[in-house]
This record gives structure tokens, sequence and C-alpha cells, in this order.
């Protein structure tokens, strides 16, 4: 029995020094996860594996256990003296007191998300607008609303928009298949409302994609291609060609905006929309909504089409927001209007003037006049390609550059606080244009003023203005120190001209040179002399 005993006992050192010297060469980490290795010391836990890489010492295994223990308790340490997460977003950060007649926010049943970034914008109150329509978009129901720029219509089918996709989840959620889509007439427009929607939908993970004309093709539509996009802000024209070209599919959409509806029909995208509006699905299975600055008899027309029994909501407008801009009519002669342009900017340095004019021509021949004055401005117009139009709006907006000339559609849906003037140069030919042109001043409760100039020239338009704004406007003779004639700037040298040694010819010789040598070649021989004879 001893002997046994003493026999078995040997039999078992013997194994583990054998599993201690030819041991597997794995670390310590991968060793416990896959065969845990034998303790010497320890209790026997079975045979392990035959290795036939070289063995590792037992000092460098226990080496390398001890570095593994010491990497994870550096790891714990690290965590714990890690700065703490910041707390998720509450709505307790973002109080606003009720008051009486005014809705707030917080009085719809908005997602988290949506009120995180309405509390980054600052918004504590609906603007009449918003009060007014809100209601009926978060019910899902069709709208027509008579809105202005400048009025909070965008936040309106932004909210909306945000609030219903955050509902139905991401099921849906497609490359090149927009679930909303915000259509508007202009590229300065579009820009705006993706700027406002990247602002207010910044923690809803939602994507917001732009398309207008003007900007690179190739990354719009790789853009499209490439990227799951759940609102597309578009103007018609790209929009439907890149739909021909199957970049873009609207069986997904269920919202539709069309923003400024009047607008597009005075610059003819009606055709193109229709086509668009063709391809989304019906009516019946979307929600319609549509803003316009007037309800006309083509606008009510174009509800009737596009929207299934929608709510009409009326807010107050610029027509009636006006009434807080000073607006002045200055009586001027066509020659005078520069001279008391350049002396109100001369005497108001600081201040940002937006200049209005209804032709490109005559934007442009103010602006190059206004900087052969010595007065830098910018100028916004259609022909301007839209890469220098939006550095031009950007100088402007950061106050680079102080004066800002435009023509009214390239300056339709420019949103710039602090405009302290505008100035017509040239009254527009439509009251609208006048409300639109005055209301990029006054924003936001700031104090404006407007400046128009009635000369013999454009003076007739006064009676409708007056009667589209309810009020007559009283014309006055502007002060003398405006009237005063500036300066003649210095003129330019002029640059010498190179007197370049051109060689003259005669052109009737020259005929005969040619074509005699010509009939000469024709005949192949070289040219001969004296009638041909040699």
């Amino acid at each position: 029995m001893m002997k046994d005993f003493i026999v078995r006992t040997g039999q078992k050192i013997t194994r583990l020094a054998r599993s201690a010297i030819f041991g597997n060469r794995k670390s310590a980490e991968s060793s416990s996860a896959e065969t845990p290795p034998t303790q010497m010391g320890g209790k026997d836990t079975g045979n392990a594996p035959v290795s036939t890489e070289p063995a590792t010492p037992a000092s460098v295994t226990a080496g390398a256990e001890e570095s593994g223990v010491t990497e994870k308790r550096e790891k714990r340490e690290r965590k714990r003296t890690r700065e703490p997460r910041k707390p998720a977003w509450s709505l307790d950060a973002f109080q606003v007191v009720p008051r009486e007649g005014v809705s707030r926010f917080h009085d719809f049943e908005l997602p988290l998300s949506v009120m995180h970034g309405i509390a980054d914008q600052e918004f504590q109150y609906c603007t009449p607008i918003q009060e007014k329509a809100l209601p009926t978009v978060l019910e899902g129901r069709d709208l027509v609303g008579k809105a202005n720029t400048g009025t909070g219509k965008s936040a309106v089918f932004l909210i909306g928009i945000f609030s219903r996709l955050l509902g139905e989840g991401g099921s849906r959620r497609k490359k090149g298949a927009p679930r909303a889509l915000v259509m508007a007439p202009t590229r300065e427009l579009v820009i705006q409302i993706a700027k406002d929607a990247a602002n207010l939908g910044r923690h809803t993970g939602l994507r917001v994609h732009a398309v207008y004309g003007g900007a690179r093709y190739e990354a719009q539509m790789n853009e499209l291609r490439e990227r799951i996009v759940d609102l597309v802000i578009a103007t018609p024209g790209r929009l439907i060609d890149f739909a021909n070209k199957n970049v873009i599919s609207f069986k997904e959409c269920k919202i539709l905006v069309i923003d400024e509806g009047d607008r597009m029909l005075d610059m003819g995208f009606i055709p193109d929309m229709r086509r668009i509006i063709g391809r989304i699905p019906a009516k019946e299975a979307r929600q319609t909504l549509l803003f316009s600055a007037t309800l006309s008899d083509d606008v009510r027309r174009l509800a009737y089409q596009w929207c299934v029994k929608p709510e009409y909501v009326e807010a107050e407008s610029e027509q009636v927001s006006v009434e807080a801009i000073h607006q002045r009519v200055y009586l001027v002669t066509s020659d005078e209007k520069f001279h008391v342009l350049y002396n109100l900017i001369k005497q108001h340095p600081d201040d940002r003037i937006m200049v209005f004019a209804n032709m490109k021509s005559d934007v442009r021949k103010l602006s190059e006049r206004l900087q052969r004055y010595g007065i830098e401005c910018a100028l916004l117009s259609g022909d301007v390609a839209q890469d220098k139009r939006e550095s031009r709006l950007e100088r402007f907006r950061d106050g680079k550059v102080k004066v800002l000339v435009a023509t009214d559609v390239a300056g339709r849906g420019i949103h710039i606080e602090d405009i302290s003037y505008v100035v017509n140069f040239t009254l527009p030919y439509e009251p609208e244009d006048y409300v639109h042109r005055i209301g990029r001043t006054g924003r936001a409760g700031a104090e404006g003023v407007s400046i128009s100039f009635a000369c013999e020239e454009g003076a007739f338009v006064l009676p409708e203005i007056e009667a589209f704004i309810g009020r007559s406007l009283e014309c006055e003779v502007p002060p003398e120190e405006l009237v005063v004639v500036p300066p003649e700037p210095a003129a330019r040298p002029e640059r010498p001209v190179e007197k370049k040694n051109v060689r003259r010819r005669r052109p009737n010789s020259g005929r005969r040179r040619s074509s005699s040598s010509s009939r000469s070649q024709g005949k192949g021989g070289g040219a001969k002399t004296n009638g041909g004879r040699s």
C-alpha cells in the first residue's frame, strides 16, 4: 500500500513538472480563456493539450499574469478619475413662465429632442403663425398658411416634420428616399431653411440635405445616393433634374411643404412642381402644407389641387409688422438719389445698410459707382455664382462689408439680423415686393428704418403701395446735408497703351498675291516668271 501511494505521488509530481516545463507560450489571459493551466500546489484540473511550440518558463508566465492584472487595475483607476459624463438634457433646464394670451412651446406635446433644439435657439413664446398653425400641423392635417418671411413659419413646418418622423421611428429610412420634402423658390431661401433645420434638429439624429442650383452638382448627387436622408429642402429646378436621373425617390415621402407659393407662381416653377408632386404619394396618403404671403385665386387653386380639406390660417404678417418700421419717402430727382445714398452711408459707417434696385443692370451700375466713390459694398443678383453669393452674404453678415446692393429675387429669404436701413433706390413695381424689402429691417422686435426714393420715374407706384399696407406714406424733402453733392473721386491713372509693331499690308494686293500664288501652286510646278518662260 505504501509503495503504491509513493508511486502515484511520484507520477503526479512528474505530470506537474512536465506541465510547467513544456507548457504553452500563450499569454496568461488567452491561456485562462481557452485551457486553464494546472496550478502548482492546487487541485489538478486535468491534462493540458500538448503544444508543439517551444516551452515558456513558468517565471515568464507568472510575469505576464502579473502585468495583465496591473493593466486591468490601471484601466479601472483611469475610469475612476475620468471626468463624469454630462447628465442627459432635461426639460427642467428649459423653463418658460406662462404668459396670458401667448402660447409656449411647452404647451404642445413635442419630442424631448425637438424641445432641446428649441431651447438652444432660445425660442420661448410662439409667434402668431406658430400659435395658430402648430396644432393643425401636429395633428397631421393639411394646412394653407398666409404668412411672410420673418414670421416664424419655417419653425412651424420644421417642428411638425421632426415630430412626425421621430414618432415613426427609423424603419422607413433609406438612401436617396426622403420621408419629407420642402420646396422653396430661391437658393437663398433653401439655404436658410436648411440652416434652421440643422439648428432645430441638432439633437434629433435626423439627416437634412439641401438641393439647389448653382452649387456642386456631383456633391449633391453623391450625398443623395450614398447617405440616408430624412428631409430634403430643394428648389424645383435642381430637384426635377435629380428625379429624372433616378437619383432621388419620393415613394417614402409622406410630408410635402411648399414655401412661398405666390413666388413659385411668379417665377414659373409650377410646371416643375407638378412633375415632382406627380411622383409623390397621392394627396390622401400624405400631409401637405402650403405657405404664401398672399392668398390669391391662383394660390387657392393650387391648394385645391394639392391639399385635402386644408385648414386656412392667417397670421399677422409683415403688412402689419411694418408699422414698427420708420418708413420715409424722399422726394428727389434722379440725379439726387445717389447723393442722398452716398451721404447716408457716410453718416452711418457702422450700420448695416441694404439697398434694393429693380433691374440687375441697375444693381451692377450702382455697385460700381459706390465703389468708385470709395464705398465698399457687396452685390447680389441672379448673375452672381452661388459660391460668390454665399461668401458675399457671409461678409455682410459678419460686418466685413456694411452695404449690400441686391435685386428682389436675390434678396428674398435673406435672414440677417441688425440691418439698420433698407433703401429703395428704385421703388418696386409690385406692392408685395415693397413689404418684403423693408421687412429685412426691424426684425425680432428691433427698430429699423426704410428710405424710399420717389422721383419722376417711380413715384406712380406709391398709391398702390399705400393701399396694400393700409396706410399713407408721407413724402418729404431730404435734409440738406443728405443732398450735398459728394466730391468727385480721383481719376484713375490711365494705363499706357503699348504700340505693337504690326506690319501693315494692303488688303487688295495681299489678296492678289495669295490668289496668284495659289494658282501657281495649283498648277504644280513652282512659281514661274516671265509668262512661264525659263
